[in-house]
């Protein structure tokens, strides 16, 4: 099908003279260099993609300006999103504890909710306790700040997220890189760095967000106890998803849960809600619990999102079909895209698929072409990648059917063929 969509409503431009009033902003050169990328879309008659509004819930399908479009572009996994009884916890949770936590739980923000989705997250990942905080950036952010120090190192690979890469910063602790999945670059680097810092954490992800690929913990494992280091996953991306049962990547190495000594993951994605969290040892969580500004310095996760996850995760538990599922989804997709003749990036059940078509405007403009087609898909463009691996990122959930699927590829082919061709 065809659809056509109206012109969003675009930010105003910097003032053109000096008559007009001047933004705070106009003389930094980020600001600058963005509204050059704007204004060079609106020459190409295209529009920004970001930040419209959609209406109603997160599915597979979405409505949006009243047209209703296959998503690829919300990471509802496993479509608990909108669940009867997710929402009903959420309701009924506000109807008793209002809105808010109100004051940070330090102070006087607990709810019992909190310490119940705690309890049952580290029941589920089979850890001694778990911690949630308001935010799953936040979590990274401040978990890796507060560990460590400037006698410390943060080591992290070429597709760490954001969160990671500033929490290091923030630590102060020296940082090294090394390549994405490249384990003897890895295990050079810390033997040969290791004397130089007193405590190292190895920071990766369980599915890589931009990526897609999946963690093999088992090497990393085995480097952690060469190098005597720890190791801290972010599962934002695998908790849910990995795994026969989706406690992760853990479970997908049947390796024992202490492997991992900082579990780390998000709320907002398999588990329907909004925040973030880390599962481990007692004393790490009860460190954390006291001392983390991250946590003591914010309010406390609301009523409705707590109470969301707890439902969310007892589905999880309750119903292992859907990560089983989900990874089914995965693997189709794959399969009708390479008969299709695209290289999608990440691993074979990973729910996080990309398609690299070059530049910021190839990827732009595809996106901009599938929507005319029903199909929403956001582009992934600097800063986020680098200016020759701009991206769709296709986010693949349990909700996804093989016949949106069997839709949606080639049109997908098809188009990039087009603008491939336009270009040469």
């Amino acid at each position: 099908m065809t659809t056509h969509f109206a012109a969003a409503e675009q930010p105003a431009t910097p003032a053109e003279n000096e008559n007009e009033r001047k933004s705070v902003v106009d003389d930094f050169a980020g600001y600058r260099a963005l509204r050059r990328r704007i204004n060079d879309l609106h020459v190409s008659g295209l529009d920004l993609p970001f930040f419209h509004p959609r209406d109603g819930v997160s599915h597979s399908v979405i409505r949006r300006d009243g047209v209703s479009l296959i998503s690829f572009s919300g990471y509802n996994y496993l479509g608990l999103n909108g669940h009867p009884a997710v929402t009903a916890a959420a309701k009924n949770a506000i109807d008793k504890y209002g809105t808010s936590a109100s004051a940070s739980r330090i102070v006087a923000g607990q709810i019992e909710l909190h310490g119940e989705l705690e309890q049952k997250l580290a029941n589920f990942l089979g850890t001694d306790d778990a911690l949630i905080f308001i935010s799953g950036y936040l979590t990274n952010v401040s978990v890796i700040a507060h560990l460590l120090a400037r006698p410390d190192a943060v080591i992290y690979d070429s597709g760490a997220h954001n969160s990671i890469i500033t929490g290091a910063r923030l630590s102060g602790a020296k940082t090294f890189t090394y390549e994405n999945g490249n384990w003897d670059e890895l295990d050079a680097l810390l033997t040969r760095e290791r004397a130089n810092f007193r405590r190292g954490l190895i920071v990766a992800e369980g599915v890589y967000s931009m990526g897609g690929q999946i963690l093999d913990l088992a090497k990393l494992s085995t480097i952690k106890k060469k190098h005597d280091v720890l190791v801290m996953v972010d599962e934002c991306h695998s908790f849910g998803v990995v795994g026969q049962t989706g406690r992760g990547v853990c479970e997908a190495a049947g390796l024992p849960v202490d492997s991992i000594d900082i579990y780390m993951g998000t709320l907002s994605k398999t588990l329907a809600s909004s925040g973030g969290y880390i599962a481990g040892d007692a004393g790490l969580i009860e460190y954390m619990r006291y001392l983390c500004p991250g946590l003591i310095f914010s309010v406390g996760l609301s009523p409705a999102d707590t109470a969301a996850a707890i439902a969310a995760l007892e589905i999880l538990e309750r119903e292992p079909h859907r990560p089983k599922r989900l990874r089914e989804r995965a693997r189709f997709f794959r399969k009708v895209a390479r008969e299709y003749g695209l290289s999608i990036g990440g691993d074979e059940e990973s729910p996080v698929a990309s398609l690299v078509v070059g530049d910021d405007r190839m990827a732009m403009m595809l996106s901009h072409n599938l929507l005319q087609y029903g199909i929403e898909v956001q582009p992934i463009v600097r800063p986020a990648v680098s200016a020759t691996t701009a991206r769709l990122r296709f986010f693949l959930t349990a909700n996804h059917t093989e016949e949106q699927i069997l839709e949606t590829v080639p049109v997908v082919a098809r188009e990039l063929e087009k603008l491939r061709r336009s270009a040469d």
